[in-house]
């Protein structure tokens, strides 16, 4: 049965009512997030050999043959599979045939609409199929008040809009982040934009900015070599985007200023949060070279990349590299 986004936290607190659980998408992070929720609700401990089975590769052939033996002792088990396949199809039928009391959870990242797996799951309503994407705007501010909540941790919302513009869209990438925020905070504490930017560091989020700013500034090999860095530490394209569009967007409200008599410096320091004194001579640069017009051109443009970023097996990196260089181009 497929399961709405709304419904979906109603579904996990109850998924020992369920005989399966099939966990797709393109964040891979709650995939696994939410498959450890589920297994450790119904199995308790996920290191228990008696009764958590997980299969990977050739071993998801044992399907039928773990999701019907009895636990040694005692207790509802899990077969748990990782990186599930159309193949497993035939397995399902015959397993939810049967009266096994055992959860089966499936992570299968990447599924299509047109998957045999995704399909029977979708249909059959003894199985909740949970869509996995990555968190966007209002959705991942909610999730990043609520974990710092739990440490009595807030953050200001200068600092909340710099952290929404420099985190990743992978959930245990995100989660990794807030851990860091979490440690460094004391509980009943806010932290300031300065506190998050000491916290986060360099982080791939970090240099994706330096790929941007370095981009319009007209340094195009500081800009790839920048932008190497931040995917090979695990930025994806949507953050790539995104980073884009919110410095474009600081870039055309300080060329705004400057059309209305002020001064480009005057009008970066106007700025709120202020641009970070290590970019400044960039932002500088690119406010330079770039006018408002081609400010909103690349704007549309990065938008549109946004939208060709999520379309199934799009080549998003080599379209990132390819709008970057767009970018060092001023018009």
């Amino acid at each position: 049965m497929k399961i709405e986004t709304r419904n979906v936290g109603r579904v996990l607190g109850e998924v020992g009512s369920w005989r399966g659980l099939l966990l797709y998408g393109e964040d891979s992070g709650l995939i696994r997030e939410r498959a450890q929720q589920a297994a450790r609700s119904v199995a308790g401990d996920l290191k228990d050999p008696f009764r958590v089975a997980c299969l990977e590769g050739e071993e998801q052939n044992r399907l039928e043959e773990e999701a019907t033996a009895l636990s040694l002792t005692g207790g509802r088990r899990v077969v748990w599979v990782r990186e599930a396949q159309d193949s497993l199809v035939p397995q399902l039928e015959r397993v939810l045939k049967g009266e096994s009391d055992t959860l089966i959870i499936l992570e299968a990242a990447g599924l299509t609409p047109r998957s045999k797996l995704r399909s029977f799951a979708e249909k059959n309503k003894a199985v909740a199929a949970i869509g996995c994407y990555p968190e966007e705007g209002r959705a991942l501010s909610q999730t990043i008040s609520s974990a710092l909540a739990q440490e009595k941790i807030s953050l200001s919302r200068e600092a909340m809009t710099w952290l929404l513009a420099h985190l990743g869209s992978d959930r245990s990438l995100v989660r990794g982040e807030l851990e860091k925020l979490s440690l460094y905070g004391r509980p009943g504490e806010q932290l300031e934009l300065e506190d998050v930017r000491n916290c986060i560091g360099d982080s791939a989020g970090s240099t994706m900015e330096e790929a941007v700013y370095a981009a319009l500034a007209g340094q195009r090999e500081r800009a790839d070599q920048a932008l190497e860095r931040a995917f090979a530490d695990g930025a994806s394209p949507i953050a790539f985007t995104r980073v884009v569009l919110n410095v474009l967007e600081r870039l055309q409200l300080a060329s705004l200023h400057v059309q209305a008599g002020q001064s480009r410096q005057e009008a970066i320091s106007a700025l709120r949060p202020p641009v970070f004194f290590r970019r400044r001579e960039m932002f500088l640069r690119a406010l330079e070279r770039w006018s408002g017009e081609g400010l909103q051109r690349a704007a549309a443009a990065t938008q549109a990349l946004e939208l060709a970023c999520k379309q199934s097996g799009a080549p998003d990196i080599l379209l990132c590299q390819r709008h970057l260089a767009r970018l060092g181009r001023a018009v």
